[in-house]
């Protein structure tokens, strides 16, 4: 089973710009997300407010790895690449601690659209695609760095977290703001648009109340405070005044 779950890593890693917002789409739009959980109102805004407390736990978590640590997402030219072998920072709490929190960022959009279905199929389906992912990089950095890895893995564990590891993984390390705001900015946007999409849905495929015009209203300025926050940002970027001062290099 390993070699077709290595060909299917290699497929998704290539594919997942474009691949996961469309699987995210087709799952949100099998069932309309509900207003209740386990037929309760309060049961659904109390849902509602632990999806986002995991969403934020998520972007929280690949802060923390990027701020300590960065390094090349994509790989080389959409394969699986790495020039070195990266063990600092959070890397040496886990070895994959940004698909940890990406991890973690769907299972909390899912969980905010609240169908069971949608729910159970996407945190699985998204499991077994990183783990697929995961097993592709393996298999490549043991053929490229066969002893360091091998050691790598017996002292950090795939998806579990060695936090007494912490201190020692970023000692003399300084956690950078900007690389996390230059490097991560479209992942907080995506993550908060598709909260937002989730709760236009909501709102459109339930029975229309006094309120549902405000609520949409809200929603709207939202998305396009999130959107134009987005755009200051990617300006910022291309002007270079999130680059990197020396010191951090």
């Amino acid at each position: 089973m390993t070699p077709a779950m290595i060909a299917v890593g290699n497929f998704f890693f290539r594919y997942r710009n474009q691949a996961f917002p469309l699987i995210i789409l087709v799952l949100a739009v099998l069932a309309p997300p509900p207003t209740t959980w386990f037929g309760s109102t309060a049961g659904g805004h109390f849902r509602e407010t632990l999806a986002m407390a995991i969403v934020a736990f998520g972007l929280t978590l690949r802060a923390t790895v990027i701020g300590f640590a960065y390094i090349q997402r994509g790989g080389l030219r959409k394969r699986v690449y790495a020039k070195e072998l990266v063990t600092e920072g959070m890397f040496g709490v886990c070895r994959n601690p940004l698909y940890a929190g990406n991890m973690l960022i769907y299972s909390g959009i899912f969980l905010f659209h609240g169908d069971a279905f949608v729910v159970v199929a996407g945190i699985v389906l998204f499991a077994l695609i990183y783990q697929c992912i995961v097993l592709a990089e393996e298999h490549f950095l043991l053929d490229k760095f066969p002893d360091g890895y091998r050691a790598y893995c017996r002292d950090v564990p795939r998806w579990g977290f060695r936090l007494q590891r912490f201190r020692r993984s970023t000692e003399g390390m300084r956690f950078n703001v900007r690389r996390v705001i230059a490097k991560d900015y479209s992942t907080i946007s995506a993550a908060l648009l598709a909260l937002l999409a989730v709760d236009v849905y909501r709102v459109l495929t339930t029975a229309e109340t006094p309120q549902s015009s405000q609520r949409l209203l809200v929603l709207a300025l939202l998305v396009m405070l999130v959107v134009a926050s987005t755009g200051i940002v990617s300006r910022m970027k291309k002007s270079g005044r999130l680059d990197e001062p020396a010191a951090f290099l």
